[in-house]
């Protein structure tokens, strides 16, 4: 016997009803988890990296992405993004400032070689000794 389902545009709808009126529920399940996000996110590394392995394994990421497209990309970036954007660069400014600022203060301790004239091969070890710190500060070197 086969499965009667509703027709796709009325689960779509229902979704779109149901999943658009959710904004509270989110936020309140954000404000107040039932366990630790940060705990949970490491308890699940292994699983994590399996996944990940297993989308390797069957080259998951560029089929993801040539079903996709750019039309889809691009659609749904500017269908939601504009409108997200301003806000979530105000919400990160925090975030931008922890996470930037020793970059920052690593490149300020740099003496960088004197500047040759354009062209000059030692003008490569001034971007050499940039590369070297930021990548230091990276990997924690």
């Amino acid at each position: 016997m086969a499965i009667k389902l509703k027709a796709i545009s009325d689960i779509t709808t229902k979704w779109s009803r149901r999943a658009g009126a959710a904004g509270p529920d989110y936020q309140a399940g954000v404000a107040s988890p039932k366990a630790s996000w940060a705990g949970n996110a490491q308890a699940a590394e292994a699983a994590y990296e399996a996944g990940v392995q297993g989308a390797i394994g069957r080259k998951g990421f560029g089929k993801g992405v040539r079903e996709a497209g750019d039309e889809k990309w691009s659609r749904k970036t500017l269908a939601v993004g504009p409108a997200r954007y301003g806000a979530g660069v105000t919400a990160g400014v925090t975030d931008f400032s922890t996470g930037f600022g020793p970059y920052r203060d690593a490149l300020e301790r740099i003496s960088l070689p004197t500047k040759g004239a354009k062209g000059d091969p030692g003008n490569v070890a001034r971007v050499s000794a940039i590369a070297d710190a930021l990548h230091s500060m990276k990997v924690g070197k």
